[in-house]
């Protein structure tokens, strides 16, 4: 519980550091855990291949493009088997797992057990296609240590292969890797497009194959740089009580209710393992800083291929966890031009799942500034008028408004807070001086502008 504190802590620091748990209280060394791996726009940057130097605007600007690149590139960076891997190096049977041997925290304090899979990568297949998917779930130890349940979200790639072996053979294959490059967990929680295995993806990011061994129990293509690895499988009647757990719109996730478990052929690990850990809560949290870079070069890339002229710039603030609140700023060129935007960005493939606002701002409003976002719904919105709510979309069980017994709909709204496109001439200037003025009158008086005590 106290290292779930200390890295909570952590996340509100601004570029906050990765930290490294070692010698943990009932375990001995080299049993670590690893939090904050992509919480900076340098350790982000040198994940995604794309150099550690660049602050935050400048990384949202060089995604700019590139998943579109990644999704096309992954052909040729299919990944390749090899004969063995590290983590072959301690093997257990079915009637030896203990997952407990880990130092797997309980990472908030109402949380209802201890989560191994925070920042885990797992790995199912299509048994119709045999395409493969990898994600990132919440994964909760049960059975003191003998087993684990998936928490996969209805809906996305990996619970749709695990349905579909279910109606065909009645239990599915699985494979989870909890520890790896944190690449993975970017793919993994990333909407990558259907087709393309996230490993293949993650080899176009990095520009090499990487290397996978077959699971000895499933077959399934497991990465070969992965520290602790399982592999069993799911049945529709195996289910454990899951939950609550701290997730990341900031709230619990509800009571216990049953959940898939795993039944455990193998468990694998190399010799001192890392569990990388990327536990969600109010944001900030492990993986919102990641989300809201990605997400916002997403938006802003799909909005151009859909053809939408105008657009300057997209921004899903961390605040809403890189999902429900999204900002973008444009050049209006007609009438109808902001509800145009903000229509179609509410129900891009970057934004659909569990979108809930999207503000559409003039291009003089950084929508990165919250402030400067909320100063212009203030002032350039009335509504009256220019509210548009958007009823029955892509919601979650994990939406705290969501009341019990409903279906996972949500409503969403667009917000037009753009100066009304007949009034652009006419409405009053804003009251700030020139921003080439400002620069210049700031050079002058520098030594002026210093922070007070």
């Amino acid at each position: 519980l106290e290292l779930g504190a200390i890295a909570e802590i952590n996340y509100k620091i601004p570029n906050a550091n990765a930290l490294l748990f070692d010698n943990i209280q009932g375990y001995g060394n080299g049993f670590r855990v690893l939090t904050g791996s992509t919480t900076s726009p340098g350790r982000l940057g040198r994940t995604l291949n794309l150099g550690d130097s660049l602050n935050d605007l400048e990384l949202v600007a060089a995604i700019r493009n590139k998943p579109s690149k990644w999704a096309a590139d992954s052909h040729k960076f299919q990944f390749k088997e090899v004969q063995t891997a590290p983590f072959f190096e301690n093997r257990y049977d079915r009637d030896h797992i203990d997952l407990l041997s880990f130092p797997v925290p309980r990472w908030h304090q109402h949380d209802g057990g201890r989560y191994i899979g925070t920042g885990c990568f797992v790995v199912t297949s299509d048994p119709e296609t045999g395409e493969y998917n990898g994600g990132s779930y919440r994964m909760e130890v049960q059975d003191h240590g003998g087993s684990v349940t998936l928490a996969s979200v209805p809906g996305k790639h990996g619970s749709q292969h695990i349905d579909r072996w279910f109606q065909r053979e009645g239990r599915a294959p699985v494979a989870v890797s909890f520890g790896h490059d944190p690449l993975l967990i970017v793919v993994g929680g990333t909407e990558v497009p259907s087709g393309i295995f996230e490993l293949d993806y993650a080899g176009a990011i990095l520009g090499k194959n990487i290397p996978v061994v077959s699971g000895p129990v499933t077959g399934l293509p497991i990465p070969a740089g992965a520290e602790i690895v399982i592999e069993g499988w799911l049945s529709p009647d195996n289910t454990r009580d899951e939950g609550p757990f701290g997730e990341w719109t900031g709230y619990y996730s509800g009571e216990r209710r049953p959940c898939l478990a795993i039944e455990i052929e193998a468990l694998y690990c190399r010799n001192n393992p890392i569990l990388l850990g990327a536990p969600p809560s109010k944001p900030p949290h492990d993986y919102s800083y990641m989300r809201t870079m990605l997400k916002s070069a997403m938006i802003q890339d799909e909005l151009s291929e859909m053809g939408v002229a105008g657009v300057k710039a997209a921004w899903a603030h961390e605040a809403g966890g890189g999902r429900l609140f999204i900002a973008v700023s444009i050049d209006q060129r007609f009438a109808g031009h902001a509800r145009q935007v903000g229509l179609l960005a509410s129900q891009c493939p970057a934004a659909a799942y569990m979108n809930r606002f999207v503000v559409v701002v003039d291009d003089d409003i950084d929508p990165s500034d919250l402030g400067q976002v909320v100063w212009a719904m203030s002032t350039r919105c009335d509504p009256a008028t220019d509210f548009e709510i958007i009823h029955r979309t892509w919601g979650s069980k994990l939406d705290p408004m969501l009341a019990p017994g409903l279906p996972p709909y949500n409503n969403r709204v667009v917000i037009d807070a753009c100066r009304p496109f007949e009034r652009k001439a006419t409405f009053p200037r804003v009251a700030e001086s020139a921003p080439d003025y400002l620069a210049e009158v700031q050079n002058k008086w520098a030594h002026v502008f210093k922070s007070g005590d």
